[in-house]
């Protein structure tokens, strides 16, 4: 028997752990656009850019937030005709969560290959696009609307060891196809930086031949992916120079904008070896930088805040990075970068894998509030925050008058587990919050109550 080449077997042995996910097609419909005014009364207004207005008003018009007044303050007429008025007396508006590092969308049954398109062949791939693998029908996308996260960032994957994995794109979670859902087409480039450290917990035993493989695979990838941006620049000068006589090819096509600093690159790096090259490509190229991961970001603080780099922190609920490391690194991580004045989010640990879980968004908020974070700025980092990182802060991540009427009604502080999101409203129209899940768990409710008897 011929042995295979490493990257195959390591994935094969990784394959072995993955826990099999379960869904069918969603069976919700989409909404129509929002034809009539609505009038919000009585509900306790968390705007996240400004102050929390109790027993505020809301008017929602043309699927977008056209003006908010508190008790006693003037709201203008609709436009559009007589407002259906909500009375949501007791209940809590806030925005729609944004999940800025999600596989939603591209990921179904993850034992069927044929629903899985996170990850395109090849390592360096620019002009892969996520958006177009997009299933609309995803059971995943109703699970993770019901509790509050309203819009997503697409991430492509990356192929073992590291690539260049293509282009994001951030959804509204509700449409009938790729095309509705999309609130940005093309958001940045996304690169994934190879390992450049030999974990000898994980590389032992029957392992530890492959330790000189790693080294020698993460070597080349890293010379790949610095290749790519030098022909890449190099391709933008020869059309800048030669526009009409230059062959065109896709790929430097598609990384145009990224070299010219138009469209930020993010660079999934998480230990300090990783950040320190993400900064140098970034500098010797001029790219626009978004770490993403960034378990080790704390460490290089005053120069990300210098150079104006932001990290989505790419999971809370995630085990240190080093054995010796603290048991709360993760945890901590969010008000280390808050107190340093570094820009971030808080987002979920992406892949495939974590799929299912981004409904948990707002409770890895939760957990940094524990460790540190004070709340409002958890709750922005969940909202305004990832907006601003990803450019739509002008539509999405906080309530105010001109933004996109994407929020969700609650009975309480959705950052805790006992919270219900009872209504969720994507611009201007309310969508069904309820989901797979929830319609199994009554279910056999009923079906336990039927058998008592």
């Amino acid at each position: 028997m011929s042995r295979q080449p490493f990257p195959i077997r390591l994935a094969a042995l990784l394959a072995a752990s993955l826990v099999t996910l379960t869904a069918q097609a969603s069976d919700q419909v989409t909404p129509p656009p929002q034809k009539q005014a609505l009038l919000i009364t009585g509900a306790t207004l968390h705007t996240v850019s400004g102050a929390v207005i109790e027993s505020g008003r809301m008017l929602v018009e043309r699927g977008r937030i056209r003006a908010i007044a508190g008790p006693g303050e003037a709201l203008p007429a609709a436009e559009t005709g007589p407002a259906t008025v909500l009375d949501l007396r007791g209940r809590h508006v806030y925005p729609g969560f944004i999940a800025a590092n999600s596989a939603l969308g591209l990921v179904e049954v993850q034992a069927v290959r044929a629903s899985v398109d996170t990850t395109e062949i090849g390592v360096i791939n620019p002009n892969v696009r996520a958006l177009v693998a997009v299933n609309a029908d995803s059971e995943l996308l109703s699970v993770a609307r019901s509790n509050g996260v309203l819009a997503a960032l697409a991430v492509p994957g990356s192929s073992t060891f590291g690539s260049i994995a293509g282009t994001s794109a951030l959804l509204q979670i509700d449409g009938w196809t790729w095309e509705d859902m999309a609130l940005v087409r093309e958001v940045g480039l996304h690169v994934v930086l190879p390992t450049m450290r030999t974990n000898s917990d994980v590389l032992k035993g029957a392992l530890e031949p492959f330790k000189d493989e790693v080294r020698k695979l993460s070597a080349a990838r890293l010379q790949q992916i610095g290749q790519a941006f030098e022909d890449a620049s190099a391709y933008a000068r020869a059309r800048a120079a030669e526009p009409n006589t230059t062959p065109r090819d896709a790929r430097w096509e598609a990384m145009l904008a990224v070299v010219r600093g138009e469209r930020p690159v993010f660079m999934h790096a998480d230990d300090a070896a990783q950040i320190r090259h993400a900064l140098a490509l970034a500098e010797r190229f001029g790219l626009k930088l978004v770490i993403v991961g960034g378990a080790d970001a704390a460490r290089f603080a005053p120069l990300l805040k210098a150079r104006g780099v932001a990290v989505v922190i790419a999971g809370v609920h995630t085990l240190p990075l080093r054995r010796d490391d603290a048991y709360d690194a993760r945890y901590t991580l969010a008000a280390q970068l808050a107190q340093a004045g570094v820009a971030f989010c808080i987002a979920g640990e992406g892949g495939a894998f974590a799929a299912a879980a981004e409904r948990n968004l707002p409770y890895q908020a939760a957990t940094a509030i524990a460790y540190g974070l004070p709340r409002d700025e958890a709750l922005k980092a969940i909202t305004l925050y990832p907006a601003q990182i990803l450019g739509v802060a002008d539509r999405l991540g906080s309530l105010a008058p001109g933004r996109l009427a994407s929020f969700i009604v609650t009975d309480g502080d959705p950052l805790e587990t006992a919270t219900q999101v009872e209504r969720v409203f994507i611009q201007g129209r309310e969508v069904d919050a309820g989901n797979r899940q929830r319609r199994l768990e009554q279910k056999y409710q009923q079906k336990a109550a039927g058998t008592a008897r």
